[in-house]
């Protein structure tokens, strides 16, 4: 990068930072987590030699901290996949449930751009469907970051709310369900040939929030590849041409991953886990009464405080997943 001739090829060159960048997610916390624990070491000696509380509390909370940031670089070492390191897009479907599944979906979106925001994500709502009365029907949200895939893959699956019903008049108690998917977003490097004749094109009227020309137009653009069923929706940008571009992204990444998974002998899993969303498929349960508990029913990891995690602190679900080895 420090060559006079390192922007002579500009495509090659943001290959190379990309690298550069990935590399500096390892090497900048080892290189601080190092210092930090040589100037712990210097400061033993002194402790050695004076009896003061305060300043054993202050070692004692900076080797805890070290510690901690020990544990998340050793989950990040699991997230070694070919596309663990990319951006993805997140899907939200609400299932079993009606007016309370769109509820139910609209809590987990809020969930998970709340956890985007503690791990630095950028986020990008792609597509979007209301529900009839509440919350959402579907919705799909691009997130930017590094390893965003490789950490919201592990919430992949259904997730099951249990509590009284704030639209149920007699106050009765209510199971509601929702469908969450992960797919990376593949970069430009990796090829991936969508002819003309395999896929079919649709243009529609955006709805929701966006303005006039959003409202107006038929912006909105799916894109069906006719061969698999795949289907890649956006509404988000005014063009109906970035439209394209975005749904063409989708719609190449599902099918990568799709390939990758049919290698891996895997893929049937993976789809029959999405055909239902309902009881007895669910990856995670989420109790509001007549006790209050977040359970994965995979890693049997459970969390009381389920105000804590609808506020996106749900990242000890996705460490015992991935230490857990799940793929």
């Amino acid at each position: 990068m420090g060559s006079s001739h390192f922007w002579d090829d500009a495509t090659a060159a943001k290959v190379v930072i990309k690298e550069s960048n990935l590399l500096k997610v390892w090497l900048d916390p080892y290189k601080d987590m190092s210092q930090k624990l040589t100037d712990v070491k210097s400061l033993l000696v002194d402790l050695s030699e004076q009896d003061d509380p305060e300043f054993y509390q202050d070692l004692v909370t900076e080797i805890t901290n070290i510690e901690t940031a020990l544990e998340a670089l050793e989950v990040r070492k699991m997230l070694s996949g070919e596309l663990d390191a990319h951006a993805c897009f997140l899907s939200i479907n609400a299932g079993a449930g009606g007016t309370e599944s769109c509820d139910w979906a609209q809590m987990l979106l809020r969930m998970y751009e709340k956890w985007a925001i503690k791990k630095g994500f950028t986020t990008d709502v792609i597509d979007k469907v209301a529900g009839e009365v509440v919350g959402i029907k579907s919705v799909t949200v691009r997130f930017t970051g590094p390893f965003a895939y490789g950490l919201a893959k592990a919430e992949r699956g259904v997730h099951r709310l249990v509590r009284i019903s704030p639209f149920d008049s007699n106050s009765k108690r209510h199971t509601s369900f929702a469908s969450v998917d992960v797919i990376a977003e593949i970069d430009d490097d990796i090829e991936v040939t969508v002819r003309p004749d395999e896929i079919r094109v649709d243009t529609y009227r955006a709805s929701g929030a966006g303005g006039q020309h959003v409202n107006t137009t038929d912006s909105a653009v799916r894109i069906t590849h006719l061969k698999t069923g795949i289907v890649a929706t956006c509404q988000a940008e005014r063009s109906q041409i970035q439209n394209r571009e975005t749904c063409m992204k989708m719609l190449k990444s599902k099918l990568y991953e799709r390939e990758l998974e049919e290698q891996k002998k895997k893929q049937s899993s993976f789809d029959t886990e999405k055909k239902e969303i309902a009881f007895g498929s669910q990856i995670r349960s989420y109790v509001f009464h007549p006790y209050q508990l977040v359970k994965d029913t995979r890693t049997k990891l459970e969390e009381g405080n389920i105000g804590s995690v609808m506020d996106g602190n749900i990242d000890a679900f996705i460490d015992a997943y991935l230490k857990e080895g799940f793929e």
